[in-house]
């Protein structure tokens, strides 16, 4: 569904971002992905790429950083000749009560979760004018949508989100260049796993489907906005959340 084409995925070495890389390589997409901490994860992701059969660019680097961004996506061009897909998913967590919260929490969270789709989408889409196409995919959350106890920072980023890529659809939309994002709801990765076991009991209960979901689940709403499949979808935020909310 993506073979010839060119994927950057943000903050990929675990979790949903791991799991968007994979199932776009199964599809023949080249792919580069950042990280930003040294870790074992991103060399073991980078192998399973390669072996599957396509070329890898792996970068260490900051989403929140601006400069940074424009030099991830200037290596890819340079490396590919070419952008296709761009999905902006690197995001932090630092859930607190507002009135414990101090503004170190709160702009660190819109720095990572929502500044770095800034400046990606700012790095990526010039590119992809010049291509005249391009699929833009952005995570939000469920919490961007309904807001959720202890996390105004993160749902604030996550509501975020959705304001910009509704926004950038529209201005985009001439060049052939489409832009949505998912929203994720209870989802099985080491966040949601480090949540002590009752804890997690108390969210199921939430769940209509009675189960957190898996990131391939999600990675398949993100290869469908990214292949032909979704070639007149724009502007729109699809919620993967097992009917919660």
């Amino acid at each position: 569904m993506l073979r010839g084409k060119t994927a950057l995925i943000t903050g990929a070495s675990r979790g949903i971002g791991r799991a968007i890389a994979l199932l776009y390589a199964e599809h023949g997409c080249n792919v580069a992905f950042t990280y930003i901490y040294e870790n074992q994860e991103a060399e073991e992701l980078t192998n399973l790429l390669l072996s599957k059969g396509i070329q890898v660019l792996c970068i260490q680097s900051d989403a929140a950083d601006f400069e940074a961004a424009h030099s991830v996506v200037k290596q890819v061009v340079d490396t590919f000749g070419r952008l296709d897909i761009l999905v902006c998913n690197a995001g932090i967590s630092q859930d607190t009560l507002l009135m414990r919260m101090n503004e170190q929490q709160w702009d660190d969270v819109l720095n990572v979760n929502l500044k770095s789709v800034f400046n990606y989408c700012h790095a990526a889409t010039p590119q992809m004018m010049r291509q005249r196409s391009g699929s833009i995919i952005a995570m939000s959350s469920v919490v961007g949508i309904g807001g959720n106890a202890g996390q105004t920072n993160y749902a604030a980023s996550k509501a975020g989100i959705i304001g910009f890529i509704k926004s950038l659809s529209k201005e985009l939309g001439s060049r052939n260049i489409r832009a949505n994002a998912i929203a994720p709801g209870f989802i099985l990765t080491d966040m949601t796993l480090a949540l002590p076991e009752n804890t997690r009991a108390e969210m199921i209960k939430m769940i209509p489907m009675r189960r957190c979901g898996e990131a391939e689940e999600v990675a398949k709403v993100a290869l469908f906005l990214a292949s032909d499949l979704s070639s007149y979808v724009s502007g729109q935020v699809i919620s993967v959340n097992g009917a919660m909310g």
